[in-house]
């Protein structure tokens, strides 16, 4: 493990909250940016209260705070107003995930906060933005999902669902950090920060791959396909013996494997089948000829198979399986820490894999307010006096 951390320096002033924010700071502090988290003096971030817990401890707010100190902050009263101010001077990052206009309502807002400290990045993750008619709107993940367009696209056709992980604010976390990012990298050549508006419903819509363009190129409302892909044939998931396997063939390459495996040769000398765009007309049949296939086999005969002739595939993996899958070891996505009231656990890992300057899990999910005092005393010299004064008044 490498001693220096890629963001080592950077210094966050975390008011986020929930998910989206969270996860995107979490990722930042694994990389090594200080991240100073300003929760609520009674209660705190409200996923300390999110399942799963045991004897009284979060593992979903564990698994996003990781890395991260904690202050408790009063941000109706004026002491704890002027502490946050007081951090915002300190920090070259703020990011927060209230309500559009919120912060600002507070006193903490971006223009606020750049007259006392002109060269931040302000970074402002919400449901819908900083601006325009749906600002107020107020949202969590299944809003963002329904209102970007990703539910409409999801389920059986019969039936829309939501993506059962909140991977609306997953991602809007992601395209957060890339924000931050881009924003360091220009503060860095101009000295001048700036304000990063990034919303829910804008990532959704963004990441939705051909389904916008078929409107717009085609004139065609996308249709829900369940496990079925819009744009190419095969691609979906099949029945074997003993369960779900998914076989991918995007192309006519792809295609043209998979047909010998499965013993459909004849199908590559028939114009109804051996182009994409046909194969689209002709999906029924297509996944027909390759589920009479796999519903002989086992799952481990197919992908064995299919990995053989180099065809993408898999079983469908549950989370059982993946915390004990060799792979998920060997890439480290799986990082155990431990907790003083549970004892060790296991979170999802970072992603990022950077060869000199790795992901480091160096501290575990502070306790709530755990760090006031020394937060307080170390980044801005109060002394014990004036903090016990805080701490009795109710403003820590």
């Amino acid at each position: 493990m490498s001693t220096v951390r890629a963001l080592e320096g950077m210094k966050i002033l975390d008011f986020t909250r929930v998910y989206s924010g969270p996860y995107c700071t979490m990722l930042l502090a694994d990389l090594g940016a200080e991240v100073i988290k300003v929760e609520s003096v009674e209660k705190g971030d409200d996923t300390r209260n999110f399942a799963p817990i045991k004897d009284g401890v979060s593992g979903y707010y564990n698994y996003l705070n990781r890395n991260k100190r904690s202050i408790t902050l009063n941000l109706k009263t004026d002491a704890g107003k002027k502490v946050a101010m007081e951090l915002a001077q300190w920090a070259d990052v703020i990011v927060e995930n209230f309500s559009a206009g919120t912060i600002g309502k507070l006193g903490l807002g971006y223009e606020d906060v750049k007259k006392v400290n002109p060269e931040v990045i302000f970074a402002s993750l919400s449901g819908f933005g900083q601006y325009g008619p749906y600002k107020n709107k107020l949202a969590f993940d299944a809003i963002a999902q329904a209102m970007g367009g990703l539910t409409s696209l999801s389920g059986s056709p019969d039936k829309p669902t939501k993506v059962t992980p909140a991977l609306s604010d997953a991602i809007t976390g992601i395209h957060m950090a890339f924000g931050v990012m881009i924003a360091a990298f220009h503060k860095q050549k101009t000295g001048k920060g700036q304000l990063v508006d990034v919303a829910m419903m804008d990532t959704v819509f963004s990441v939705l791959e051909g389904s916008v363009v078929i409107k717009t190129l085609l004139d065609s409302e996308p249709k829900r396909m369940g496990n079925a892909s819009q744009i190419c044939v095969p691609y979906d998931v099949y029945q074997a013996k003993d369960g779900d396997i998914v076989i991918a063939c995007p192309n006519d390459s792809l295609f043209t494997k998979l047909a010998k495996v499965i013993g459909r040769e004849d199908m590559l000398e028939d114009p109804r089948y051996n182009t994409n765009p046909a194969r689209i007309l002709a999906r029924e049949e297509v996944d027909g000829a390759i589920k009479a296939w796999t519903i002989e086999r086992t799952k481990a005969e197919i992908e064995k198979l299919l990995d053989e002739a180099r065809i993408p595939s898999t079983p469908v993996k549950t989370i059982g399986e993946l915390v004990d899958d060799p792979h998920i070891a060997a890439r480290e996505m799986l990082i155990e820490q431990e907790d003083p009231i549970v004892g060790k656990v296991k979170y999802p890992g970072n992603p990022i894999k950077l060869q000199l300057t790795p992901p480091d899990f160096y501290r575990k999910a502070p306790q709530l307010g755990e760090h006031s005092a020394e937060i307080l005393s170390s980044v801005l010299s109060y002394s014990q006096e004036a903090i016990d004064k805080l701490r009795a008044q109710g403003d820590i």
